[in-house]
Order: C-alpha cells, then sequence, then structure tokens
C-alpha cells in the first residue's frame, strides 16, 4: 500500500493542529496548568486526546502544515485553546483574591507560602481558598467539562474557519469584572466581621488610652478571623457553583459548543 505525501501531510495535520489546541488548554487551564505537572505529562495528555476525538472530528483538508498558512492555523488554534483556559484561570483567581483581602483585613496576611500554580508568595488563607476550591474543581468533574467542550469546539469551529471574533474577545475581557465582584461577595462577611472588630477595639482604646491596641487587639482579630473564615467556609460551595456557571457557560460560548 503506497500513501501520496498529500495524504501523510493531511493525516499529520488532523493529528498536529488538534494537539496544539488542546496543549494550549491544557497548559493554561486550571489544575494542569500548575508548575508542578510535568511538560511530558501534559503533552502526552493532549496527544492522547487529540488521536482520540481526531477519528470523530472533520478533516481539516490541510497539506501545507510546513508554511505560513499552517504557522498561522497553529497561532489560531493557541488562541483559541488558550482562551478557554485563561476564564478557569480568572475563575480560579477570584478565590485568591478573596483569600488574599480577608489576610490583609484579618492580620493574617503575615503567614505566606508559594504558590505553586503561580510561582508566587500567597498569603496562608489565599494559599488554602486556592486548594479548597482546585480539590472542588476536581471533585465535580471540571477537568473532564474543559475537556468536552475543547473536543466539541472542533466542530462548532473546525480547523481553518477563522480567528476568534472580537466580539468574544470583548466577552473575556467583559468577565473579568467577576474577578472583582465576587472577590468582593465571596469576603464580604469576614470583611464587615473585622471591620466591627477593629471599631470596637478603636473604642476601647479611646475610652482606655492605657490598653495597648497591638498588644491585645492583633491576637484577637488573628483568632476572630480564622473564625470568621471558619463559618463562612459553609458559603463556599454556593458561591464556587455560582462562579463556575458563569464561567462554563462562558466557556461553551466561546468554543461554540
Amino acid at each position: 500500500m503506497v500513501f501520496s505525501q498529500a495524504f501523510l501531510m493531511q493525516w499529520l495535520a488532523d493529528i498536529m493542529l488538534p494537539f496544539v489546541r488542546i496543549s494550549a488548554l491544557l497548559i493554561a487551564m486550571i489544575g494542569f496548568g500548575g508548575k508542578t505537572v510535568p511538560t511530558r505529562v501534559k503533552a502526552l495528555l493532549a496527544l492522547s486526546i487529540a488521536f482520540i476525538i481526531s477519528p470523530a472530528m472533520p478533516s481539516s483538508g490541510f497539506t501545507e502544515l510546513f508554511s505560513v498558512q499552517g504557522f498561522l492555523l497553529v497561532m489560531q488554534q493557541i488562541l483559541i485553546g488558550v482562551a478557554i483556559g485563561f476564564i478557569s484561570q480568572i475563575f480560579l483567581n477570584t478565590f485568591v483574591m478573596a483569600g488574599q483581602t480577608i489576610a490583609v483585613q484579618s492580620g493574617l496576611g503575615f503567614a505566606t507560602l508559594v504558590d505553586p500554580v503561580n510561582g508566587v508568595n500567597t498569603a496562608a488563607i489565599g494559599q488554602f481558598y486556592i486548594i479548597l476550591a482546585t480539590l472542588v474543581f476536581w471533585a465535580v468533574d471540571g477537568h473532564l467539562a474543559m475537556i468536552k467542550m475543547i473536543a466539541l469546539s472542533f466542530e462548532a469551529m473546525p480547523i481553518g474557519s477563522g480567528w476568534l471574533s472580537l466580539a468574544k474577545i470583548d466577552k473575556i475581557v467583559e468577565w473579568g469584572q467577576w474577578l472583582f465582584i465576587a472577590t468582593v461577595t465571596i469576603a464580604l462577611t469576614p470583611i464587615t466581621a473585622m471591620l466591627m472588630i477593629n471599631l470596637t477595639f478603636g473604642i476601647m482604646t479611646r475610652a482606655a488610652p492605657q490598653l495597648n491596641i497591638f498588644s491585645i487587639g492583633f491576637p484577637v482579630a488573628q483568632i476572630t478571623g480564622l473564625l470568621v473564615v471558619w463559618i463562612s467556609l459553609s458559603a463556599f460551595i454556593l458561591h464556587f457553583d455560582t462562579l463556575w456557571q458563569s464561567a462554563s457557560g462562558l466557556m461553551c460560548e466561546v468554543a461554540g459548543c
């Protein structure tokens, strides 16, 4: 059996171009995008998914893989994959900012840990929210939902169909406001509680100046902050579900599924 060069190039394009889009998603999404996940694992997983879904995908009919047009197609696939994964990063960083805000208000920002995802120092409360949100993301099969979205995107946006529209990019940028709105929503209860604690100690210090607010108020503020965080965790799943529904809806809209 003899295979022509055009047939081999088309077969290679039908594997490699989906591989690029899936790889871009895995690099940018929650969980797989962390620095703790080896690059070889990401590449092997992306290649495995590409081989699995390629028989059900419409053929690209592209044979000039090593050309300027092929380079542009690769850039298109990277843009689509990164755009979908970037939405999940905005979703995760909402909880990071909420944790950082609570830590600053309660005085717990002194305890810092290295964030393995972003590679920077994060307050312990923020790191706790990162771990909790990531575990819930795995528990609700969010990673499987995102892989399904990227697989369905090849039907809605076949390879070579064009770049992402400006309207979709604008929606991603506009959805970034959720990063601040949801942060305030999650941290509103702890911030209000800590404001009342600080106001109480301010009145006590005004009434009795001999009281040292730093030696008395600071430990109490930290203990109260931990208690408030523990109590407010009962609403964590509600916030997570609301944000995830909004994020997954936008990802579906961008992917066209």
